[in-house]
């Protein structure tokens, strides 16, 4: 989104992270300078961006002239795309810790009836953070919601995190819907693979990557529908299969990107941004 369309507002990153874990690829073979804000727990929001006591503007601008008379050799013997790309990102980081929208990473500016609704746990607070970040502008924000991982005791720990997620999502919508963004913010749910059908014998579901579901909602997207079936265990897909570079597609096609434009990484590999998945067209209204 960011490489193609640029940032909507200047002072904001263009991308988000909320939750991630160490080994998400951020912004895998695109431009350090598009590498998304990486927020570990939405209730905290961005850490250490207030300065210490000790650390007043003045000091801070010394600091930085510092840092840059020390990188002076480095960047001028490796004057490359990517080293100034790096220059660039910790600037705008600079410029994020300057902006009055700096503000938009912290929700406990919400009502509690708001953060209640969304739920006050790490997927419904991640949402609510979400929602604050559209708003000002941040194109595309990514929540991770992980412990789906149910191998056993499937019936102690499923309900409560189908719960967190089915009030977060059934919030983001209604308060997406209600500020007038929901036109216009496209909503994706979904997960690297399903589970099987059939209970195992440690009373949980195995890894099934043959079928699973994913939801689309907002930007124009015909709601009340469904797209495809499987059978009726739901193990095997029996009309309308659709892979992922599919989904990365519908993705795209509702957001306007280019499907066909090229992208090369640092190797020379050219990319697409759905790897010649076809854009499911007939979702959208």
């Amino acid at each position: 989104m960011t490489h193609f369309e640029g940032k909507k507002n200047m002072d904001l990153p263009g991308s988000v992270i909320v939750g991630g874990g160490s080994r998400h690829p951020r912004q895998g073979y695109l431009s350090a300078k598009v590498a998304p804000a990486p927020v570990a727990n939405p209730a905290t929001g961005l850490q250490n961006t207030k300065s210490p006591k000790y650390l007043n503007e003045k000091n801070f601008e010394k600091r930085r002239r510092l840092i840059n008379q020390f990188e002076a050799g480095f960047k001028k013997k490796f004057a490359t795309a990517e080293v100034k790309a790096y220059t660039e990102y910790y600037t705008e980081a600079v410029r994020l810790l300057k902006s009055p929208d700096l503000a938009a990473f912290d929700i406990s500016k919400e009502e509690d009836s708001v953060k209640d609704a969304y739920g006050k746990n790490r997927i419904g607070q991640g949402c609510l953070l979400a929602r604050r970040l559209v708003e000002k502008g941040v194109r595309f924000v990514e929540i991770e919601h992980g412990g789906w991982d149910n191998h056993r005791d499937i019936y102690d720990s499923f309900n409560d995190r189908a719960g967190q997620l089915d009030s977060a999502i059934g919030a983001l919508l209604d308060d997406l819907k209600q500020r007038g963004l929901l036109s216009k913010t496209l909503i994706v749910l979904s997960s690297e693979f399903g589970r099987t059908p059939k209970i195992n014998a440690n009373a949980g579901r195995d890894h099934h990557p043959g079928c699973f579901s994913s939801m689309l909602a907002g930007a124009g997207i015909k709601g009340g529908q469904i797209y495809g079936q499987t059978d009726e265990i739901g193990k095997s897909v029996e009309d309308g299969h659709t892979y992922p570079q599919d989904l990365n597609a519908t993705i795209a096609y509702g957001c306007g990107l280019p499907l066909e434009k090229e992208v090369f990484s640092p190797s020379g590999r050219p990319f697409k941004v759905a790897h010649e998945g076809s854009p499911l067209k007939s979702l959208y209204s």
